[in-house]
């Protein structure tokens, strides 16, 4: 319990810093903050004026749906049906969560008077329920401060922890990873492989909620430097390096976003079950049954079905030079079907063990003019560059983003800008 009042103490003086706290021991865990009688504190929480009320915050708990919580402070029952009801055109009043944050204005006279009632939806989106007047509800959002930071790391093991070494959340591993899936094989990062990106950070009251994509990028990979420099051209924003050659490519450098290959190209390789050596030819990705498998470029699905060596698979002609094959799926995506068109990064399938497999893992094929080739040593054409009456604009951009980049230093992993 001393934790817990200690905790809500640093909440209190966090969202209310110049207000008297105090903590009290209502209804278990209930803060109340107390604003001195006659203090001049112009202070506002969700638009109200913090110093004309005693303000109770506590959090949904289980089973205390909206008209328990209006009961909990006697609000009359005619009363909380009218609100529950008005409730309905801006919240589906089933929908309220558990562990989401709700305060209540007080008012500072001995009645103790309901004033507001304010619920948490997310971090950005609050219902106040208004009884000064006229019953009220209306749904607002809270003011998002949006800062740009940069962070950057040199990579030891695997992408993912490198971004905790930097300091921030490794979801952002998947989003470079997408923003380089054309230009990086992220199966194949070898130590020492560096990054760097400037992304956004989201702020509510100074509490981070979250961040936004990353906005530009630096990754050394093998010892070779590819900028991602963002720029919009023909109302499309693609990701281009610092030549303005367009990091899009025909295809992508893997179908599946984050796995590991198992077992590479081989024209002789003894297989795990019918235990004979013979061509292995494609590349096997180990990774958890109903891993989403993506297609490596636009095209026309040919095959659709199973078959008792390659189990349900799927194949696709992406031009008259092309063809990747996706094999032992645990089934299709929908509208997956012979003669179905698909797009680059289009769901087309699920990682699985079907047909003569010891274990789920997709078995990734390409052939180029009809011949089995190496899926990893693809050279497939670049999409469009930068035009070059947009050059110039493009060398703007690409200043601004790469100098912020160039003075990052890695040791520092994180710096605000």
């Amino acid at each position: 319990m001393k934790k817990d009042i200690l905790i809500s103490i640093v909440i209190s003086v966090m969202l209310l810093p110049a207000i008297d706290v105090f903590v009290n021991k209502a209804d278990n865990k209930d803060t109340k903050i107390i604003v001195k009688k006659g203090e001049n504190d112009n202070r506002k929480l969700y638009g109200i004026k913090v110093a004309d009320y005693l303000i109770e915050k506590s959090k949904i708990k289980p089973k205390m749906y909206l008209g328990k919580l209006f009961s909990k402070y006697n609000i009359e029952p005619n009363i909380v049906s009218e609100i529950i009801e008005k409730t309905k055109a801006v919240f589906d009043v089933r929908k309220i969560k558990k562990g989401n944050e709700y305060t209540v204005f007080l008012s500072k006279d001995k009645t103790r008077e309901v004033s507001y009632i304010v619920y948490e939806k997310n971090p950005v989106d609050y219902i106040i329920f208004d009884f000064t007047d006229s019953l009220n509800v209306s749904l607002r959002k809270q003011k998002v401060k949006t800062i740009t930071k940069t962070a950057g790391s040199v990579i030891n093991s695997a992408l993912w922890f490198a971004m905790e070494d930097a300091g921030v959340s490794p979801l952002l591993a998947i989003d470079l990873s997408e923003i380089y899936a054309w230009s990086i094989d992220f199966f194949g990062l070898q130590k020492g492989d560096k990054f760097k990106i400037i992304y956004e950070e989201h702020f509510v009251n100074g509490k981070s909620i979250g961040y936004g994509k990353i906005k530009a990028a630096f990754f050394e990979h093998s010892g070779k430097e590819i900028y991602a420099i963002p720029f919009l051209e023909d109302t499309v924003k693609s990701f281009y390096n610092i030549d303005g050659t367009n990091l899009k490519k025909a295809f992508l450098k893997a179908p599946l976003k984050y796995s590991r290959i198992s077992s590479g190209f081989s024209h002789a390789r003894r297989h795990p079950i019918l235990k004979i050596v013979r061509p292995h030819h494609g590349v096997d990705y180990a990774a958890p049954s109903g891993t989403p498998v993506y297609s490596l470029g636009n095209g026309t699905v040919i095959h659709a079905k199973y078959s008792r060596g390659a189990g349900h698979y799927i194949k696709i002609k992406h031009n008259n030079i092309y063809t990747t094959g996706y094999m032992h799926l645990r089934g299709y995506a929908k509208g997956i079907r012979k003669g179905a068109s698909v797009q680059q990064g289009q769901l087309i399938g699920y990682v699985g063990s079907t047909g003569l497999s010891t274990g789920a893992h997709l078995d990734f094929r390409v052939w180029k003019n009809g011949k089995n080739i190496n899926p990893l040593k693809i050279d497939a054409p670049k999409a469009e560059p930068v035009k070059e009456e947009n050059m110039k604009e493009f060398v703007k951009v690409k200043n601004k983003y790469k100098k912020l980049m160039d003075k990052l230093i890695i040791e520092k992993n994180k710096t605000e800008i």
